[in-house]
């Protein structure tokens, strides 16, 4: 195990490397310019731009400015932004209570729910409860966020005005009143991001539970009289899952990244919002850092994932050690 481990992470390293040189590489090449928002300012001379520009590295050639930042980030500095010129640490640092709260919270409930649904639907497959629950993650899958968002801000803000429909980042919770309030503000990001993520997987655990159902070795654990309910959580689910282990371990990273989509709908200040704004200034050591640190926690969740695909099939097991 640790031999297959070591050598993992000597793949791990080179694909980094590979994917920062490629982030960086169309960041720095992509059209935008950092210093546009002091063009339309009279009072800035061209000879401050200049000297703005070489305090930012921005006179350099691309493989310097890489070097320098790569050898940065190993040691823990992400540099600062272009525009509010905050350390990029800080900022990702700020936003990222409010994306593990809202991200972390509907991605939990998803999983809450989409587990003994898949679970119910594939064993009671072409039930009505089946029919139930294949039509609930359809309309799931099919929604995409941005539409479902716009929906319950319709219905639940503007029609039955039961909930806000912008996020409040000042709200400080001291108090049940406020507690509340930040309960309130929070129930519709996570329900959209749920009703979508408990979608796509309720389909995968259906799916997967279906594939082994009609397996050889489970028409043997019955015949040799185990009951149902033994072969389906020993046997049947522990096999189910390697494909859901694959889609949970691409999945996590985005609660630590944030929803794109969904924090642009309800303006949740989070690390996905930052992200969009970021691009849309053209800052590139923010959009650097938070696309790069995305990149790491794909390549470890993978890692996480193939070791729990060890834990889940004895087969795997034994490839590893061969």
């Amino acid at each position: 195990m640790l031999n297959y481990l070591s050598k993992r992470l000597l793949i791990s390293i080179p694909t980094l490397i590979a994917i920062s040189v490629v982030i960086f590489a169309i960041l720095a090449l992509a059209p935008g310019d950092p210093m546009a928002e002091f063009a339309s300012n009279p009072s800035i001379t061209e000879e401050v731009k200049e000297n703005i520009r070489k305090a930012l590295g921005l006179d350099q050639p691309i493989y310097i400015r890489y070097v320098k930042w790569a050898w940065a980030f190993i040691q823990g500095d992400m540099g600062y932004s272009f525009t509010s010129k905050s350390p990029v640490f800080g900022l990702i640092l700020q936003r990222l209570p409010t994306t593990l709260w809202i991200v972390g919270t509907s991605y939990i409930l998803s999983l809450l729910i989409a587990f003994p649904l898949g679970i119910i639907s594939a064993i009671k497959r072409y039930s009505g409860i089946d029919q139930l629950v294949t039509t609930f993650s359809f309309m799931g899958i099919s929604l995409p966020p941005f539409f479902s968002g716009l929906l319950f801000i319709i219905i639940f803000s503007v029609q039955l005005n039961w909930l806000p429909f912008i996020y409040n980042s000042t709200l400080q919770v001291n108090d049940w009143t406020s507690l509340i309030e930040q309960i309130k503000q929070s129930i519709m990001p996570i329900a959209v991001l749920s009703l979508y993520q408990s979608a796509l997987l309720m389909r995968f655990i259906r799916s997967s539970i279906l594939d082994e159902l009609n397996q050889e070795y489970v028409r043997t654990a019955k015949a040799k009289g185990l009951k149902s309910f033994s072969v389906l959580m020993v046997h049947i689910l522990r096999n189910a899952l390697i494909p859901v282990v694959t889609l949970i371990a691409l999945d996590i990273p985005k609660i630590f990244t944030g929803a794109l989509i969904t924090e642009q709908v309800f303006r949740v200040p989070g690390i996905g919002a930052l992200l969009i704004d970021s691009i849309y200034k053209s800052d590139t050591p923010v959009v650097m850092a938070i696309t790069f640190i995305y990149a790491i926690l794909i390549v470890i969740f993978n890692l996480i994932a193939d070791l729990t695909y060890s834990w889940l099939d004895p087969r795997v097991r034994l490839s590893i050690k061969s």
